[in-house]
């Protein structure tokens, strides 16, 4: 992590969404696994979050691979995208501590922000319009919108260029190590707030802030903008 006594002001901000604007990552490990059962397969608990941050495509290939040239791919992904639907519908999609708070904090500062996901587009606009978050994003990237997905840094390159921003004074906010590959890679200072996965060597190594909420991200924004000191803050000594 880079703990520079002085910051750049932000000037943009580009978010993840699943697992860090969206509580959505432990209904996806659900949805997997309950859509492998009803075709005859067990899926772990493991190999689901291995496909956390992973673009569809990936996802794909490591089915295949942890379950042979005769895993039903398409009837399998059908099936996760009907039952993980379902499960917001039934309003089991919640949002992550801090992201109404912070997203009225760029409103009232006039930041622009978008959404760099790695989800489908109608997956994305369903979870969004479901959490009352469907207007709050000035562009929204998804795997559609790109040609290679995290962890390339083509959706972040594509967001900041969908703002108008400089990668410089552009904010990335992720929670997944592809993410924040992606996030680095495109030449943007990222906050990890950790998801499902906790931080590593690598991910400390890469990220410019571990917070454990997107709360910390209001005071990192107000302090660089003022060009006040941002004091460093270890992920395990934050608070929500």
């Amino acid at each position: 992590m880079s703990f520079d006594e002085h910051e750049k002001p932000v000037r943009a901000v580009v978010f993840d969404m699943d697992g860090l604007l969206l509580d959505s990552e432990r209904l996806a490990v659900e949805s997997l696994a309950v859509s492998g059962r009803e075709l005859g397969y067990e899926l772990s608990e493991q190999f689901c979050h291995s496909l956390i941050g992973m673009p569809a495509d990936t996802c794909r290939a490591m089915a295949v691979t942890a379950f042979g040239p005769d895993f039903p791919l398409d009837e399998f992904f059908r099936r996760h995208e009907s039952v993980i639907a379902r499960l917001v519908d039934a309003g089991r999609l919640a949002v992550k501590p801090g992201v109404f708070d912070l997203l009225d904090e760029l409103d009232h500062r006039g930041i622009p922000r978008a959404i760099a996901t790695s989800s489908n587009r109608d997956r994305t606009r369903h979870h969004l319009r479901a959490v009352a978050l469907g207007d709050r994003f000035d562009a929204i990237i998804t795997r559609q919108d790109v040609q290679h997905g995290k962890p390339h840094p083509e959706p972040y390159l594509t967001a900041t260029a969908a703002l108008r921003a400089d990668p410089e004074f552009t904010l990335a906010c992720e929670d997944s190590p592809n993410g924040l590959r992606a996030a680095h890679a495109a030449g943007l200072r990222c906050l990890l707030i950790p998801d499902l996965i906790p931080p590593n060597p690598e991910t400390t190594a890469l990220a410019h802030r571990i917070y454990l909420s997107l709360h910390h991200a209001i005071d990192y924004i107000a302090a660089a903008d003022s060009s006040k000191p941002v004091v460093p803050q270890r992920y395990s000594e934050s608070q929500p």
